[in-house]
């Protein structure tokens, strides 16, 4: 079942007739749909201050998470002033607009995972697609010291700031891996490798389909961190999503406590292997979409 805001919607699973372009005219219907109505997003209700910013997310990181968390924040905002990592200049901002927007992805990220895709989220394999200053991917890794995770990031400053990070908060849980996804793809150690690919303000779904679901082992997860009114942006994704061997498993809609409003996870469940001749060569998933 999708739960999103105040509606309920019947999850897309691989098996379904109903295409998703009839998924997305559903959910645009009103209360006469057949689809039944509901509210049940996904949220927590302790709360905990960091210099003014509640978030229960962040609160229930143990100490030495917290610890980290503010190393992360510290670096980033030092490496800010030399190049561009983020447009946040306040560490209260930092953990509104980005930390709790990566941690509020880990509940649908586990719940996903285990009914569909096996019997513990312990010890996943995660790749954090076009990583950029390490979001989601060092947050995922600081919250879940069991996942192994790859950030995955083409561009070369970014990931001396990722290396740099990763060395200074003590993660040996991360791997940071200098690579274009396209090119990621079709290397036949990370082929259809991970449990888990995410990624967060990269591109549109149509093309991040493209870079990630290629990563992802048959019966696995991709998950993109969107904002709060995806649809149009899922419907134009349905071929390519498609075509990578997956669907549409759930659309969930996350409880943000930051004020750009309400966020969306878009989960997909690949239901089996991605053509060999995905991903397409560098450069043309963006500029060809599927």
């Amino acid at each position: 079942m999708l739960l999103c805001g105040s509606r309920r919607f019947n999850i897309l699973a691989p098996t379904t007739a109903l295409s998703l372009g009839t998924f997305i005219k559903h959910l645009a219907t009103s209360k006469s749909s057949k689809l039944s109505l509901t509210t049940k997003p996904f949220t927590a209700s302790a709360s905990a201050s960091i210099k003014g910013f509640s978030s229960s997310r962040f609160e229930a990181l143990n100490s030495r998470q917290k610890e980290q968390v503010h190393l992360y924040i510290d670096s980033l905002l030092e490496w800010n002033q030399r190049m561009n990592l983020t447009a946040v200049k306040e560490e209260s901002e930092v953990v509104e607009r980005h930390v709790e927007d990566s941690l509020s992805i880990i509940e649908p990220i586990r719940t996903s995972y285990l009914s569909h895709c096996g019997p513990s989220s312990e010890n996943l394999s995660l790749v954090d697609v076009g990583s950029g200053a390490g979001l989601p991917g060092v947050i995922l890794a600081i919250a879940c010291p069991g996942w192994k995770v790859t950030l995955l990031e083409s561009i070369n400053k970014r990931c001396s700031f990722l290396e740099h990070v990763v060395s200074q908060i003590g993660l040996s849980n991360v791997q940071v891996k200098r690579e274009r996804a396209e090119k990621l793809g079709q290397d036949v150690s990370f082929r259809e490798s991970f449990d888990v690919a995410v990624a967060r303000a990269v591109a549109e779904m149509r093309i991040l389909a493209e870079y990630c679901l290629p990563l992802v082992r048959t019966g696995g997860i991709f998950v993109a961190a969107k904002g709060h009114d995806p649809q149009e942006e899922v419907q134009r994704a349905e071929r390519a999503i498609q075509l990578m061997g997956a669907s549409i498993l759930q659309i969930c809609c996350v409880d943000s406590h930051s004020k750009h409003g309400q966020r969306t996870a878009i989960i997909c469940l690949k239901g089996k292997p991605t053509p060999k001749k995905y991903p397409r060569d560098p450069g043309t998933p963006a500029k060809v979409p599927l």
